[in-house]
């Protein structure tokens, strides 16, 4: 590697790798040639990640990062119900897919038909089924009612396909400003408020399994 090389941080490695993948249409087969060609020394690419598939985990979880982030400027968000919260992190990290939208969309299209068992998005399933859970165990704290107390793990689960559902929708939105999209969130979020607010376990289970069914279909 050249003497030259250039001083990078984790979201320079980030930026460079979006570039090369949308101007080759592939992901670098080594890292090595993806060093070679941004003119960066392999040791700082490990200082942050351990392999491509790494990266390209971590631009997922980045993006969750960065909607987190956006949500949380906002000084009324934590006066916000747990249905305002979960509106607001959609609109926001649908947002932040809007402005990578090349890159998410070369992303799905490598993953094939296999995107319910997309490798990249671990960690993204980590952070969306910790925030949900983390909005029912803070609302089951203001209930003495131990029949109203919602199952975090089933929320949790249900978030994640909701959230499934939302990305293959918003793949295939092609209004303006997609509009659409925002619509499929608030109906989306309504729903699974309304049906874990009033519907028997059950029916909860049966739901999710339907919008299982619908997400993959």
């Amino acid at each position: 590697m050249s003497a030259k090389a250039k001083k990078v941080s984790r979201e320079s490695i980030v930026t460079m790798f979006m570039d090369y993948v949308l101007e080759h249409e592939e992901v670098p087969k080594t890292v090595y040639k993806f060093c070679k060609i941004n003119s960066i020394q392999e040791s700082d690419f490990y200082l942050y990640f351990g392999s491509i598939s790494t990266l390209q985990k971590g631009i997922w979880t980045t993006f969750f990062d960065n909607a987190s982030s956006v949500m949380m400027k906002n000084k009324e968000y934590q006066d916000f119900s747990n249905r305002d919260k979960m509106l607001t992190f959609f609109y926001t990290f649908f947002e932040v897919l809007t402005l990578n939208r090349s890159y998410v969309l070369f992303s799905m299209e490598q993953s094939g038909s296999t995107l319910k068992n997309m490798e990249q998005l671990k960690g993204l399933r980590k952070g969306i089924k910790e925030f949900s859970k983390g909005l029912i165990v803070a609302g089951n704290e203001n209930k003495n009612i131990k029949i109203t107390k919602h199952n975090p793990q089933l929320f949790s689960e249900g978030a994640w396909l909701q959230f499934m559902f939302l990305l293959n929708f918003w793949k295939s939105d092609d209004s303006a400003g997609f509009e659409k999209t925002d619509v499929a969130i608030e109906k989306s979020v309504n729903t699974i408020f309304d049906v874990f607010d009033n519907t028997p376990l059950e029916n909860i289970l049966d739901f999710g399994k339907f919008l299982y069914k619908e997400t993959f279909a």
